[in-house]
């Protein structure tokens, strides 16, 4: 009943419904320019290209484009390539003087960025687009048959397609995050995922009605474990170290009353990098593919569900949250910002101390949420010895389950302070009411 009359609270919400209907439409049109080829491609020809996608890092990256990459859609380089440019700027942060000034400008600062990055995703993607159209025509068992249009009329419509199709991609994103609920970019990426999810679970189910499978029995055993992974994946997003924090005596204005010591925490994340250490963990892995017809013995790390694949894996993922928990936690900063308001973390002193204390323990709580991180992402590989299929073992953990947990509990908790804010507007105006029905 509760989660009834909640959905009926959202309703009411005008603001909110709005928000949530234009958040849905974006999507839709999202799904449906997915599954729209490119020109000169006969749609009906691609089944070699969805069994070269079906496993292994391709699989993966048509996984993150909702199935888009396998239908050689419009949509085929999705997001992508935005999130790339997005981690090269960040990157490039650290390094690059101009970067360092426009974070420190504030509002405007954060625009000029923005644009960086969008015309650096349109690079990317001229360079992306041609790549993907020489795979699908060298690399993926595609006959002459499967392609109407050929030489260079195909490549340069293609070319031009797809960079579209990536700009109107990260458009929309920016679209939600503005006028809809959550983050729009992260949205799109979760929402190809599950559109992955029924494909999966029935080729599960059906895996599982063979002699010896174990049957439906097998596959609730399934759903207990993924509800486990689940809870444990929020306890990784969600899980936070409080650092107390005590502020000098300060005079609260509207009250007319001394506050003594108010205190306050400082919450660091367990898992302060989220999902970062595992993308460019991937990307790192993803050299051995390249690599591969030059270099044989880099063939054994192609396979994501492989022993050294994973070994190597884990490794990159807790070295890589040490590294972006480093850049993009200012602790000294932290510090300065506490000491010029006047806080102080109890028995440090304010300044070089406190941000020591702050370094320290941040990275002694990074050490297991990396490890925790590591121990997700190889999970489905572990999986798949037990006799999961592997579409169906990518749904208990790794990138594909930090992104749609991660996003679900962003965008709920967007959902709730509209809740919330609504139900303190309307207290207020019987409030106000009340007072002049008193006069």
């Amino acid at each position: 009943m509760n989660f009834i009359n909640t959905l009926k609270d959202i309703w009411k919400i005008e603001e909110l419904k709005e928000k949530l209907l234009l958040t849905l439409g974006l999507i839709a049109v999202y799904r449906f320019m997915a599954a729209v080829p490119l020109p000169g491609i006969d749609p009906t020809q691609l089944s070699a290209l969805q069994d070269s996608t079906s496993s292994g890092l391709l699989g993966l990256l048509n996984a993150f484009t909702g199935g888009a990459f396998a239908r050689a859609s419009v949509m085929a380089l999705g997001i992508m390539p935005y999130i790339s440019a997005s981690i090269v700027v960040q990157l490039m942060g650290i390094a690059v003087p101009y970067l360092q000034k426009l974070q420190k400008d504030g509002e405007s600062g954060r625009k000029k960025i923005t644009q960086i990055t969008r015309w650096l995703t349109i690079a990317i993607t001229l360079f992306q687009a041609p790549t993907y159209i020489g795979i699908i025509q060298n690399q993926m068992g595609l006959g002459p048959e499967a392609f109407l249009v050929t030489g260079a009329t195909f490549w340069v419509s293609s070319i031009i397609l797809l960079s579209a199709g990536t700009i109107f991609a990260m458009w929309l994103g920016e679209r939600i995050t503005d006028k809809g609920v959550g983050n729009g970019i992260s949205l799109l990426i979760t929402v190809g995922i599950i559109a992955n999810f029924p494909a999966a679970f029935i080729q599960e189910l059906v895996s599982k009605q063979t002699a010896g499978a174990g049957g439906i029995m097998m596959i609730l055993i399934e759903l207990i474990v993924w509800f486990v992974v689940i809870l444990l994946t929020v306890l990784l997003v969600t899980a936070v170290r409080k650092v107390a924090v005590q502020y000098a005596r300060r005079t609260a204005v509207t009250d007319i009353k001394d506050v003594d010591g108010a205190r306050q925490y400082i919450p660091l994340k367990l898992n302060a990098a989220g999902v970062m250490p595992i993308i460019f963990a991937q990307a790192i892995m993803f050299l051995p593919v390249a690599l591969g017809q030059k270099f044989p013995a880099l063939n054994s790390l192609t396979d994501n569900f492989g022993l050294w694949y994973n070994v190597i894996f884990a490794i990159l993922i807790i070295i890589f949250s040490y590294f972006y928990t480093a850049i993009t936690i200012p602790t000294n900063k932290m510090a300065e910002d506490l000491k010029r308001s006047n806080g102080f973390v109890p028995g440090y002193k304010p300044g070089e101390e406190t941000a020591n204390f702050l370094d320290s323990v941040l990275s002694k709580i990074t050490l297991p949420g990396s490890i925790f991180l590591a121990a997700l992402s190889i999970l489905p590989a572990i999986i798949v010895k037990f006799g999961v299929t592997q579409n169906w073992a990518m749904f208990f953990g790794g990138t594909s389950l930090i992104i749609m947990v991660g996003v679900a509990i962003d965008t709920i908790q967007q959902i709730n302070s509209y809740l919330l804010n609504s139900r303190y507007d309307g207290l207020m105006k019987t409030g106000n009411s009340n007072r002049k029905s008193l006069k």
